[in-house]
């Protein structure tokens, strides 16, 4: 069973985001740059089902500019056997990441695909559906616990009621939640055989994939600093407050 694994390079999570002076997008200039945490966790479930048996090889893919190889071989670090680069320029969408991993399917025949949730930078959550909506696959996202036998994957899911069980048949997409795994730490010598792991690098154009923008971002601002809470002497002056002042009732 082959598994393909999309992989993000987002602004690490520890680093403050700060916006542009001209307010058109999010600083990155020599910020630090990591994969985004929610595919790390799709890496290291892929890896698991690898060590159990079920899965075979995995693939890792990323969709961006050049400085993406890096992200590729910590993916190969923590345990992939390959990774491919659609390299671009171009400021990819949801829609545009999509169809990309569409033609990559369509190309490499996974029987499983899986990817985070979201990615911490924009925070979409839209991705893997539209993936398998492209690609007419089954779909359980928010995955916390996957079980792959006989040809289907059953995938335990948080809900707001509590938790829902699905079962898809393969090749399918999963994507994956925070609860689903811990992943492991990455080893030296782990990072020096991922140095000797293939690299395949491709261009949008070499998939016959449009990935021009459809979406244009007007303006980037931060959110307004919250003010110091106060104290009131009875309810009566706090029903008063969220009346008048706050306006909620």
């Amino acid at each position: 069973m082959k598994a393909l694994v999309a992989v993000k390079r987002v602004v690490d999570y520890n680093v403050k985001v700060r916006v542009k002076s001209d307010q058109t997008d999010v600083d990155i200039a020599n910020v630090k740059m990591s994969m985004n945490p929610f595919d790390e966790i799709a890496v290291e479930e892929a890896v698991r089902l690898k060590e159990k048996g079920v899965v075979t090889e995995i693939v890792a893919v990323s969709c961006g500019v050049a400085q993406c190889q890096e992200t590729l071989r910590t993916a190969m670090a923590i345990g992939a056997d390959r990774g491919i680069l659609l390299e671009t320029d171009v400021q990819l969408q949801p829609l545009a990441v999509a169809k990309l991993l569409k033609a990559l399917v369509d190309k490499e025949k996974p029987d499983l695909i899986i990817l985070g949730k979201q990615a911490i930078d924009d925070d979409a959550n839209q991705t893997g559906q539209m993936l398998a909506a492209l690609a007419n696959l089954p779909q359980a996202t928010f995955a916390s616990a996957v079980q792959i036998a006989d040809g289907k994957a059953r995938v335990t899911r948080e809900i707001d009621g509590g938790l829902e069980t699905l079962e898809v048949v393969l090749p399918a997409v999963i994507t994956t939640d925070l609860r689903l795994n811990e992943p492991r730490y990455v080893t030296l010598p782990n990072i020096m055989k991922a140095k000797k792991k293939p690299l395949e690098t491709l261009k949008p154009a070499d998939l016959g994939v449009d990935v021009t923008q459809r979406l244009k971002t007007l303006k980037v601002s931060e959110p307004p600093k919250r003010s110091a809470g106060v104290k009131v002497p009875d309810v009566a002056a706090l029903v008063d407050k969220l009346r008048n002042e706050a306006k909620v009732i």
